[in-house]
């Protein structure tokens, strides 16, 4: 009899282990997923928007709403003084007042109040027209290689340089002009380069370089990549 209770003790310690520490599985936190833009269009030229004076006008920017989304950060970059600004909305627009012949980037980053991982949408570029333009300056080249502050080994004491360049309202690139070396104020390196590249640029390790690309048009504008730095391992 004694043992009997004991069988049934032991059991019902089985079920109750077995059943008693059953626990729900937490509902997964999904991250916000990048989100589309739609307006300005990308490299769009005759964006005017609402004329505020001669020299600025008044931009609504446009992007459709991404899931698990809770707010957006707005980036903006004026191409030609490199000056950015960024602001936070919940809402898929915002109407901003920029200067007028003028070329800006812009992107937009998803955010998630359940989750510090966010989405950053495409890039998009646009040129703000103004009074009087005949032809535009093309956009400012974009350094790929070597990137601002990387740190870059040689390969046999040489180095290769790579950029993008595009131009405004479907214009031709002639050629750029390659700014290279160890001051703050490069000199000028090559050129009326053809190519969006150049290769086997001699360098010496343990050296800060800067560089930076001038872009000009069929039509003699240009534009300035801005100024970038990087060091030889």
């Amino acid at each position: 009899m004694k043992s009997g209770s004991l069988i049934i003790l032991f059991i019902a310690l089985v079920l109750v282990s077995c059943g008693g520490g059953k626990k729900n599985n937490p509902t997964p936190v999904l991250p916000p997923v990048k989100a589309s833009l739609t307006f300005p269009a990308q490299n769009a030229v005759c964006t005017t928007g609402t004329i505020v004076s001669p020299t600025e006008s008044s931009i609504t920017f446009t992007w459709n709403a991404s899931d698990n989304t809770a707010s957006y950060e707005f980036n903006l970059k004026n191409l030609l003084s490199s000056v950015t600004s960024t602001q936070t909305t919940s809402d898929t627009k915002l109407t901003l007042t920029l200067a007028r012949n003028t070329p800006y980037s812009w992107y937009i980053v998803s955010k998630s109040d359940k989750t510090v991982t966010t989405a950053q949408s495409d890039t998009w570029k646009f040129y703000n027209s103004g009074p009087g333009v005949v032809t535009y300056a093309p956009y400012p080249a974009e350094i790929n290689s070597p990137s601002f502050g990387q740190m870059i080994s040689a390969v046999s004491g040489a180095i290769n340089l790579s950029w993008t360049g595009s131009a405004v309202d479907n214009s031709t690139i002639a050629n750029y002009d390659i700014y290279f070396g160890t001051s703050a104020t490069p000199p000028l390196f090559k050129s009326n380069v053809s190519d969006s590249f150049l290769n086997g640029v001699t360098v010496t390790s343990g050296t800060t370089y800067y560089w930076k690309v001038i872009t000009r048009d069929i039509s003699g504008n240009t534009s300035d990549s801005g100024l970038y730095q990087f060091i030889v391992n």
